[in-house]
């Protein structure tokens, strides 16, 4: 595969189902990634390793993923400072968060070295394969994972690239000898319009990431160029009852499945009675009975992503049987409401939430299936602007929870001009006053204390952030 020239050249294009891109091998190029341990960086990482590439790079910190990495055969290196790096390095691959000023990246510059942004190589990779992109606000990663998961229980060994670790499939990233190509297609920096799916998946359309895109506006206009990648003969699923997606599927030239929780939709779910946090439901398909699942993680915002990954697989070819099997053997991605530990009486679970929407369909779960029991919210923001634009939102999102922590921002992208914009403590006062118990405690380390001494039998801990709150979940186990 000559990927300098494939990502010099990308278009749009998807493969046919007959057809595949011919490339040869990766073997033996040398590729640097800078932030190598980010969760999309390490997929795409370990996916050329195993393509026989020469794979080495930096983030400032190890990490359970670059444990991994090297374990495969990468050289990883602590030091962004531009010395780790050589001029045999064919190829630097970066995130939209590594900036110009890098030490790396300007050594990279100066060597004259290719430089590509992660999304660009996760675009090129997909050429080979039958591509499918899961993107939406919330959810893409959940139903990326239920894709491949099913997928895989069938026989069919795809590649795929998801934003959290998968245990039960092998982490976030495997590839396959099957011809299809799972990614979870981020919008951030409309880094989703490098792919090339003949599939794709729109979970759903809100304010997000206006550090970058500014309104809802732009948003769904990048959806809506996302929705125009998918090819002709290829299929969209879609969120029935999502206004934003809506307008964004205009631009779509490809036929369109819907999914919901009525029977307006293509794909339509019916709950059932269940408890302990198995969901149990019925699919509709068009209006006829189509076959009754079983899910065991918690949340009707799950059955929605299981309905979306069904509409997928079947369009692929997956029978039903297999899709029912998967589905109910499916434990979900890690930190999504992950049960870190339990200890005297108290459950100690992690999560990923970090908008308003997920932390309030995640604490709903949370009530569903813990009804009677006093719920702790700790909560790490993230990122000054998002919580700057979103501050209203996140100040009612906790409604579910008895008692919430908050600590202090977790800087991501931001700029000098973003950090002196808000703090936590204005999070905080608008929360306490929607009548929440709240506290503000800045350090992570505090709050470990604060909740070893103050947690009682019978408490659930949720920790939820996408910074390094799950640290206070580790801590916490470890202490009690």
């Amino acid at each position: 595969m000559n990927l300098l020239k494939d990502i010099d050249t990308m278009q749009a294009y998807a493969p046919s189902l007959e057809s595949q891109f011919n490339c040869r091998p990766l073997s033996g190029h040398c590729v640097y990634f800078i932030g190598i341990g980010g969760i999309g960086m390490s997929a795409v990482a370990c996916i050329l390793i195993n393509k026989g590439c020469v794979v080495s790079g930096s983030d400032t910190q190890p990490s359970l993923l670059t444990s991994k990495l090297e374990k495969m055969g990468a050289r990883i290196s602590t030091r962004q400072d531009g010395s780790f790096m050589t001029s045999k390095t064919d190829m630097v691959v970066i995130s939209a968060a590594v900036s110009e000023d890098n030490p790396d990246l300007k050594t990279a510059r100066k060597l004259g070295i290719k430089v590509v942004k992660y999304s660009q190589i996760l675009g090129s990779l997909m050429k080979e394969k039958r591509g499918i992109a899961i993107s939406g606000t919330h959810g893409k990663t959940t139903t990326s994972a239920m894709v491949s998961t099913i997928l895989k229980t069938a026989g069919l060994d795809p590649t795929f690239v998801i934003g959290g670790e998968v245990p039960d499939i092998g982490g976030n990233a495997h590839l396959g000898e099957g011809n299809l190509f799972v990614a979870e297609a981020c919008e951030y920096d409309r880094s989703f319009l490098n792919l090339t799916p003949q599939v794709g998946v729109i979970t759903n359309i809100e304010e997000d990431h206006l550090d970058y895109y500014e309104n809802i506006e732009k948003i769904i206009n990048a959806f809506g160029d996302f929705a125009s990648l998918i090819s002709k003969e290829g299929l969209l699923v879609v969120n029935d009852h999502d206004s934003n997606i809506a307008r964004a599927i205009q631009k779509a030239n490809c036929r369109i499945e819907t999914y919901s929780l009525d029977n307006s939709s293509d794909w339509h779910g019916e709950l059932l009675p269940a408890g302990n946090g198995v969901n149990r439901f019925r699919i509709f398909r068009r209006g006829a009975f189509f076959d009754e699942f079983l899910l065991r993680i918690p949340g009707s915002h799950n059955v929605l992503n299981a309905l979306a990954a069904t509409a997928v697989c079947t369009f692929i070819g997956v029978d039903r049987d297999s899709i029912k099997s998967a589905l109910a053997s499916f434990r979900g991605a890690n930190r999504r409401l992950q049960i870190i530990g339990v200890k005297n009486g108290i459950m100690v679970i992690d999560d990923y939430a970090h908008h308003p929407t997920e932390i309030r369909v995640t604490l709903r779960a949370a009530r569903e299936l813990y009804p009677e029991k006093r719920i702790w919210c700790i909560f790490q923001p993230h990122q000054y602007s998002r919580t700057r634009h979103l501050l209203k939102g996140f100040a009612k999102s906790f409604q579910n929870a008895n008692k919430v922590i908050l600590a202090d921002i977790y800087a991501a992208r931001d700029s000098d001009y973003e950090k002196t914009s808000t703090n936590s403590m204005k999070l905080y006062e608008e929360t306490r006053n929607t009548g929440v118990d709240i506290q503000y405690i800045p350090k992570l380390y505090d709050i470990v204390n604060e909740l070893s001494e103050n947690v009682k039998p019978g408490d659930v801990v949720i920790t939820m952030g996408a910074g390094d709150v799950w640290k206070v979940a580790y801590d916490l186990v470890s202490k009690l």
